[in-house]
């Protein structure tokens, strides 16, 4: 069976083995010329030379000797032709001797996997997989694992469970946490998991959504924040980037509500979700959660040191109703105060820490090339609810792709070059966990083979707008399977209903630090893409609710649910079975160097400005930036330029140019930091000092005069993100001996 063992056609070079596969084939030669004719000849050393023998042969004995002389030559020409052939491929036992796979017309894999996918198919999926009880580590998340893993077993996938202890922070078993505002106390079942524990008082401030721009605002006013106790809107940015930003502003808690301007459910309605400024098991940062006793207690950096919780709408009303203070600025409206001192308010949190087992659930379709070569596409499984929108949809997704593709393998003659990975994560509510503990714990292995993640969390959530967001060696792939794949309206595109001229302009966007395919594009450095259809002008508004359900999803896409579900797995499918189907992986290397030079272009200006105020020495240049960013754009072009005029039945430059395009997104990691300090070491779309945003940043405070800004840590900055880079464009021009001058 094709999907259960080694494929068929599939192939393993190895060097140290041909070696000596080549010296075993040369010493059988030489042996047999030592023991075949030589000894003959030398036993009958006696014997006069055949040429002083009378020469006697009639002329059918001519003809026999010639006919016969010319067998032997052709059979020699072909048993020096296998000698000098076989050597090129060690064959694992019981594997065919294929140099490669037949390769299918991607027009056909496209008609394959449409004829695969039905409404019908996907809507009895997504009953199989509703449930309202599968938060991470409970009995429904264990259960639906196994239900995904019995459906992989029974796709004929290859199967296996990761398991992994985690600790995570639930809303306190017996009490509550507590929020009282003059003399009124309410006791909020919603909670924010990593918040800092304890009671705090202090004076409110309303600080609109949280963010980087709202608190400079506040900041213009003079306004003092020490200690303040912050109230602000759910939306725009996620809730650990609230958290942290109030908590850089040296408050001492923030309260988060949902607005009636942004979310238009119940005003009792309870909002759920984390508050950790990163991924995964924040009580094992940057390395797998497989057992707690093995290490030493530890914490990430991305925890907070302030309180944080989430509050309803009703119990926001009563508050900003009798807010004091200054004027809200007009762009917030809605709030007319912002709150001054009298404004006391008492936050209390009292979660408690929980150790919960988890398991991550995994199929494969392995390649029959570069079995060893592989996209991952996975899909969140549990859900602080119901969670229909956020995980049911997707795992439907998941499994329905894993069923299409290894149908199009075993009964169509598809055969994929590199191998599909299917998972489904737990946790992923609390940060991405399940995802997050699985790269920690195959790091140095998973970005060598990895070539790309394809996020399905979330996938439907409206049917009016689609946005996708990833990494910009994706674009032109992403472009493409929008061409490709019928949108809702089925006489035309995603591309011609979405894109309206400019689909980068009105589909892409950037991915955001609590996206599940974050991780593995800004930890990791795999390139990655999450999309999704979304209402025509909000958010959907249930994510991390309780009322994410069948109903309010089928009321947000007009009851359109498998329809949708089953464009989202074509365009998916599409993204992952062209880069298993192609000679070289599409990926467009020279996005990135628009990306580069557009940041490159912002520092040198606000260097410029800096030094004319006389506070970075004259002497600082931005010149070997400037120089490394050049370096990469012709390395870059080179590597293009070998893509364009590579052959695609030349194997071996084949895999060594995908081994080239492999090395970017990783290389854009930055090795001068901690994986455990600043996770997301991406450079140009992590988060950190050591990013160009914060260069850019850090040159915008000291031309403000900020307390923060230091020019001497900017310098030290500035060069390891250009040695960053230039260590990107020296991977990318191949061997060491490819490193010259002009590159």
């Amino acid at each position: 069976m094709l999907l259960n063992g080694e494929p068929h056609s599939y192939t393993r070079c190895n060097l140290t083995q041909n070696m000596e596969v080549d010296n075993s084939q040369v010493q059988m030669v030489e042996d047999n010329g030592g023991n075949g004719e030589g000894d003959h000849l030398s036993r009958n050393s006696n014997r006069k030379p055949y040429m002083a023998q009378k020469f006697r042969c009639s002329p059918k004995k001519l003809c026999f000797m010639a006919v016969t002389t010319l067998v032997i030559f052709i059979i020699g020409r072909l048993f020096g032709y296998l000698i000098h052939r076989t050597p090129n491929c060690v064959f694992e036992e019981g594997v065919a001797n294929e140099t490669r796979a037949p390769l299918m017309d991607w027009d056909d894999v496209k008609k394959l996997l449409a004829q695969k996918l039905s409404a019908a198919n996907f809507e009895a999926i997504l009953s199989n997989f509703s449930r309202n009880d599968h938060r991470a580590g409970s009995p429904g998340d264990e259960s639906l694992g196994n239900k995904v893993l019995e459906k992989f077993k029974q796709y004929g996938l290859n199967t296996w469970n990761d398991e992994h202890f985690i600790k995570v922070q639930d809303p306190p078993a017996s009490g509550s946490n507590r929020v009282v505002f003059k003399r009124k106390e309410e006791r909020p079942t919603g909670f924010l998991s990593y918040s800092a524990s304890g009671t705090v008082t202090g004076a409110v401030l309303y600080a609109h959504y949280g963010q980087e721009s709202d608190f400079r605002l506040l900041q213009d006013k003079n306004i003092n924040m020490n200690g303040r106790i912050m109230l602000v809107r759910a939306g725009k940015i996620s809730f650990a980037e609230k958290v942290a930003n109030a908590a850089r502003m040296n408050a001492s808690a923030v309260l988060i509500y949902p607005d009636p301007a942004d979310y238009s459910f119940d005003e009792n309605t309870q909002l759920f979700g984390h508050v950790h400024m990163g991924s995964g098991d924040p009580y094992t940062p940057g390395f797998p959660s497989y057992n707690h006793t093995q290490f030493p207690p530890v914490q990430s950096s991305g925890l907070p040191q302030i309180l944080a919780q989430t509050i309803t709408t009703r119990m926001a009303t009563p508050i900003l109703r009798q807010l004091g203070g200054q004027s809200t600025p007009e762009a917030w409206e809605v709030v007319n105060k912002l709150g001054d001192e009298n404004d006391v308010i008492t936050v209390e949190v009292n979660n408690v820490l929980t150790a919960k087992k988890i398991h991550n659930v995994f199929g494969v379709i392995k390649g029959f090339m570069d079995a060893d070569r592989y996209v991952v596409i996975g899909a969140q499984r549990d859900a602080w609810g119901p969670g229909f929108a956020t995980s049911t949809v997707g795992t439907s997704v998941l499994v329905e792709l894993a069923r299409s593709i290894s149908e199009m393998v075993k009964n169509d003659g598809f055969k994929p070059r590199r191998s599909i990975v299917f998972a489904s994560w737990s946790a992923g509510e609390y940060g991405s966990v399940g995802a997050t503990e699985w790269l920690e714990g195959y790091l140095s292995s998973l970005n060598m083979k990895v070539f790309t993640y394809i996020n399905l969390d979330g996938v439907v959530s409206g049917r009016n707008g689609f946005k996708v967001a990833a990494s910009p060696l994706m674009h032109s792939l992403i472009e493409s399977s929008l061409k490709e794949v019928n949108s809702p309206n089925k006489d035309t595109t995603l591309f011609a209903q979405f894109a309206r001229g400019s689909w980068e302009s009105n589909v892409l966007e950037p991915m955001k630090l609590d996206d599940a395919a974050y991780p593995f594009l800004a930890f990791s450095g795999i390139p990655s893409v999450s999309f999704r259809f979304t209402p025509a002008i909000s958010e959907y508004p249930y994510f991390g609710t309780m009322l994410d359900t069948r109903e309010k999803l089928n009321s947000a896409t007009a009851s359109q649910v498998p329809q949708l579900g089953v464009i989202a797995t074509r365009f998916a499918g599409h993204i992952a079975l062209r880069l298993v189907h192609d000679h070289l992986l599409r990926m467009d290397l020279m996005k990135y160097d628009s990306v580069i030079r557009t940041q490159v272009t912002l520092i040198h200006r606000k260097v410029k400005a800096v030094q004319r105020m006389q506070l970075l020495p004259k002497a600082l240049t931005v010149q070997w930036l400037i120089s490394a960013s050049g370096s990469y754009s012709r390395a870059s072009r080179a590597l293009t330029a070998d893509v364009q005029n590579s052959d695609p039945n030349d194997i071996k430059m084949c895999s060594s140019i995908n081994d080239r395009i492999m090395t970017v997104e990783r290389n854009f990691l930055s090795p001068y930091v901690s994986p455990r300090e600043s996770p997301f070491r991406h450079i140009l779309l992590g988060s950190g000092p050591h990013t160009l945003k914060a260069l850019s940043n850090h040159l915008e405070a000291l031309r403000t005069d900020n307390l923060e800004a230091d020019a001497t840590l900017f310098r030290n900055q500035l060069a390891l993100a250009t040695w960053t880079i230039q260590g990107c464009a020296n991977s990318l021009a191949g061997n060491i001996w490819s490193l010259n001058n002009e590159i």
